[in-house]
């Protein structure tokens, strides 16, 4: 089943897939430890051959946990710019009180752990291998926590949606046309969505959002090309499979990276 209202590329709803797909999807889920299938699987889904192709060549880079160590190194050195720190009462004021902030923290960490590596890991099935050998895996993080509910537009109020779609633009192309999951995620707190793009306006106003992003991209084919040695062999990629990583490591994945690692540390800790 499609999201047409809610995404403006199809996608298969997580909690709605079934046979084969539901079954990749918790195999994608417990490899990665990500709390959520990241949109470019829910899309590949809609791929005849798209999921069973890109999973199958990229497993063995996630399960080995490369592609974690990838974007660990590729996070250290990201350096994204943060938007000015928040005001002490900044959050409760617009409506997220102390005790929802793990769970507004839980998004950007759910984020976090699967972008980054996805980033890498489905670039390297795009590019030759090249470069030294991968360094040591990194050890099997935490259990995540569960994210709240993912919001379509019926969800929330039409402000709340033209919110949504608006803090999506910011460093993206004028006619982009993949919503970020997580933004529809923090949509549970419209307040902290204003304060965002608030935050990350003058960011992308100034160019410094997209050089951020401009050196995820860079940063990333450089681990990829690395770790594409591991890949295993799928057979052909389909056509439309492989459009897709194009555009979604190209644009959208490497977009969120830097904002989403920044994000983590623009929150307060709430210790």
């Amino acid at each position: 089943m499609e999201e047409p209202v809610s995404d403006p590329v199809p996608a298969i709803v997580e909690a709605e897939a079934q046979g084969e797909t539901a079954r990749v999807f918790a195999d994608i889920r417990e490899t990665l430890g990500s709390p959520v299938v990241n949109l470019i699987w829910r899309h590949l889904a809609t791929v005849e051959g798209g999921l069973e192709w890109a999973w199958t060549a990229a497993r063995p880079i996630y399960a080995g946990r490369q592609a974690q160590a990838a974007a660990a190194r590729l996070y250290a050195r990201l350096d994204p710019p943060l938007p000015c720190p928040l005001a002490p009462g900044a959050l409760q004021a617009v409506g997220v009180p102390a005790a929802d902030l793990p769970r507004v923290r839980a998004v950007a960490d759910g984020y976090n752990r699967g972008n980054g590596p996805n980033l890498i890991a489905l670039t390297a099935l795009l590019v030759e291998p090249a470069g030294s050998p991968p360094g040591d895996p990194i050890p099997q993080s935490p259990p995540p926590a569960p994210l709240p509910k993912l919001l379509s537009e019926p969800d929330v109020t039409p402000a709340t949606w033209a919110l949504v779609k608006a803090i999506n633009l910011l460093g993206a192309r004028p006619d982009e046309p993949i919503l970020a999951s997580m933004y529809r995620h923090l949509a549970h707190w419209p307040g902290l969505l204003a304060l965002m793009h608030a935050g990350w306006a003058p960011l992308a106003e100034d160019g410094r959002l997209a050089a951020a992003i401009e050196r995820a991209r860079a940063l990333s084919k450089e681990e990829a090309a690395r770790l594409a040695t591991l890949r295993a062999e799928a057979g052909p990629a389909p056509e439309a499979a492989r459009a897709a990583l194009v555009e979604f490591t190209d644009h959208v994945i490497c977009r969120m990276v830097p904002i989403g690692a920044a994000l983590a540390r623009w929150l307060p800790s709430g210790d």
